[in-house]
């Protein structure tokens, strides 16, 4: 069974963010398991475990709020990234997500003023 929240590109580009942000934090020094390394996790995951919940809103007016708390969470992801890259844990090139994150980023916003008009 699939569902409808599924065929949604925000929730789409927020999977394929979850598996850069994965994939990038094996790399950060076993210290920063329960700092940074579950910050950013977490912050990844929310956006698209905010995408399926707000989905399923009764009104429009809802869905926009899980969307931008969606937002929100993509901004914590390029926080904490700039934070990795400051105490050089990153061990990837930057192209590899910030294309995902930045096009994500932009398409939130742009669902978050459909929803609201």
């Amino acid at each position: 069974m699939r569902y409808k929240f599924e065929d949604l590109e925000v929730w789409q580009l927020s999977l394929k963010l979850i598996g850069s942000v994965y994939k990038i934090a094996k790399d950060f020094p076993d210290n920063e398991r329960f700092g940074l390394t579950s910050q950013i996790k977490r912050a990844a995951t929310s956006i698209n475990l905010n995408i399926a919940e707000g989905s399923g809103r009764s009104t429009k007016k809802d869905f926009a709020s899980f969307v931008r708390n969606s937002i929100g969470s993509t901004r914590e992801v390029i926080a904490c990234l700039r934070i990795a890259e400051q105490e050089k844990f990153l061990h990837t090139d930057s192209t590899t997500y910030e294309d995902t994150i930045q096009a994500l980023y932009f398409k939130l916003i742009a669902l978050d003023k459909s929803l609201r008009s």
